[in-house]
């Protein structure tokens, strides 16, 4: 069975500490003249990926983060990102209009609560996806 070389090792222990697979390369000892291509082969190696997989999930696990703890920081992560706040004009002065105040960290919140919780993007029984209308595909018989 092939096992890793201590060269790969030590590149699995640089990628996990900078997430950089040039520098990664780099600090092992790797002397091609393209790192990134020789990173990119590293990280495409089904061993490397098998021993980075389980060298994470000991880190991971070493953290012991509560479930509870991360859904409760996305719930409000969500919940601070859809409130609405006063718009403002350039001077500061309200203008009677309000927004909401971060869409795509609210989104990104509620897409990553979704997917520790496991829910799937297949559509569950019972459920029709929404049709989108828009002002250019609207007609009269749409209303």
């Amino acid at each position: 069975m092939k096992r890793l070389t201590k060269q790969q090792k030590t590149f699995i222990d640089e990628y996990i500490k900078t997430v950089d697979g040039e520098a990664a390369a780099r600090n092992a000892g790797y002397k091609s003249k393209n790192l990134k291509d020789m990173a990119y082969r590293l990280l495409a190696d089904e061993l490397i990926i098998k021993e980075m997989k389980i060298r994470l999930n000991v880190h991971i696990k070493s953290l012991r983060v509560e479930k509870g703890y991360v859904i409760q920081k996305l719930l409000k992560i969500a919940e601070f990102s859809l409130e609405e706040e006063d718009i403002t004009d350039k001077e500061g002065n309200f203008t009677g209009k309000r927004k909401l105040r971060d869409t795509s960290a609210a989104l990104k919140a509620l897409e990553s609560l979704c997917k520790y919780l496991g829910f799937n993007s297949k559509l569950e029984e019972g459920y029709k996806p929404a049709k989108i209308i828009t002002i250019s595909n609207l007609d009269d018989s749409k209303i």
